[in-house]
């Protein structure tokens, strides 16, 4: 055990969604634990810049699952310190032009729901141009999440066991714990957990700990405003069908992507002006949507891993080294179910009854699931 060391029971590594999320279930376990941020501010990266939806039909299967064992959570009434709620419907129509008419049935027949006509998806989105889509599906129980608010409760849990400005420099095994160095000190910990998205392979590999295939992907976001005399809040999304670009309103305005999935090396990700063009041009190819000028671009990463499922639980050659990353495009909307998984398997319990009903499964999450490492 390293002399000196400040001594925790647990130290989260990421002060994103996924890491405040586990640090604040750990917590109301009643576990010791200190949440660690290298940024200024929590969630600087990825969960500051999502325009995160609730959807239980996006998704790798268990995806789903944990979305639909979130949803309770993502539902509950306004509190005092919270007085809106963190849902706020937004229907999805996913567009389909004729040549993606294939796409658009097998869609269909996975969700089960009736292919509107032009003229009805028309009536939704007025913005979208005769003859472009020959049909489209509706996710009618879709919502916008509150994603700043739902971070902040999770960070409001912990209180001062959140450190701002504290980057870990080395991490190490010390003895049955670990030990983690920051420019403050020293800190030694029964339990790490790699909640470091883009970043997490990158501390595995610190630890000296076999990565997982973590491949961070940029995708890129532009404001631009309505068309004059309209009025977009009530405005369903709208998503192409094979994902190549999607529009919603945001705040009066318009957030336009192109859907871009850039693989990238971890980094402060900025807006390529390609990928700006190119989700302006697929928006103006399906929509009258006239666009003088850009009010705000930015990027953020997502971070997959081959199976795209997200990855938590202790790793199968490094006791007491936790995973939690590779959560994708998927991290907000199944936060609240993914952490509860990940606390639990953190501290060597089931997992809740509630999630495990849906089909979570330690194994669907594993680090050392088949084929992860490969």
């Amino acid at each position: 055990m390293s002399q000196g060391a400040e001594k925790r029971g647990i130290v989260v590594i990421g002060a994103g969604i996924a890491g405040a999320s586990v640090a604040a279930e750990l917590s109301a376990a009643g576990q010791d634990v200190l949440l660690l941020e290298r940024e200024t501010a929590p969630g600087y990266h990825t969960t500051g810049r999502s325009a995160a939806l609730f959807t239980p039909t996006y998704g790798p299967p268990v995806i789903r699952a944990l979305t639909r064992a979130s949803a309770a959570a993502l539902m509950a009434p306004p509190t005092a310190d919270r007085p809106h709620p963190f849902l706020r419907p937004r229907a999805v129509l996913s567009l389909a032009r004729s040549d993606q008419a294939e796409t658009l049935a097998t869609r269909q027949a996975e969700l089960g729901c009736a292919i509107l006509s032009e003229a009805e998806a028309m009536d939704q989105l007025p913005l979208l141009r005769p003859g472009y889509a020959i049909g489209a599906l509706v996710d009618p129980d879709a919502a916008d999440i509150d994603v700043e608010a739902l971070h902040r409760q999770y960070l409001r849990a912990l209180g001062p066991a959140l450190r701002l400005k504290t980057e870990v420099t080395h991490l190490s095994r010390d003895g049955a714990g670990w030990r983690v160095d920051t420019p403050a000190g020293a800190i030694q910990a029964d339990i790490v957990v790699n909640a470091a998205g883009a970043w997490a392979d990158a501390l595995a590999d610190m630890a000296g700990v076999t990565r997982i295939g973590l491949v961070p992907r940029r995708r890129t976001a532009v404001l631009v405003a309505a068309p004059d005399g309209t009025r977009p809040d009530a405005w369903p999304m709208a998503v192409d069908v094979e994902e190549q670009f999607y529009i919603r309103p945001e705040a009066g305005k318009l957030l336009l992507s192109p859907a871009d999935e850039t693989p990238s090396p971890p980094c402060d990700a900025q807006p390529d002006e390609l990928d700006v063009a190119i989700a302006i041009d697929r928006v103006q190819a399906a929509f009258d949507l006239p666009v003088r000028r850009v009010d705000h671009k930015w990027a953020g990463l997502r971070s997959f891993v081959g199976d795209k499922a997200p990855v938590a639980g202790h790793d199968p050659d490094a006791p007491g080294f936790v995973w939690l990353a590779g959560q994708g495009g998927y991290g907000i909307q199944s936060a609240p179910a993914l952490a509860r998984t990940a606390a639990a398997l953190a501290l060597g319990r089931p997992i809740p009854a509630q999630i495990a009903d849906e089909g979570v499964t330690a194994e669907a999450l594993s680090p050392g699931r088949p084929g992860l490492r490969a």
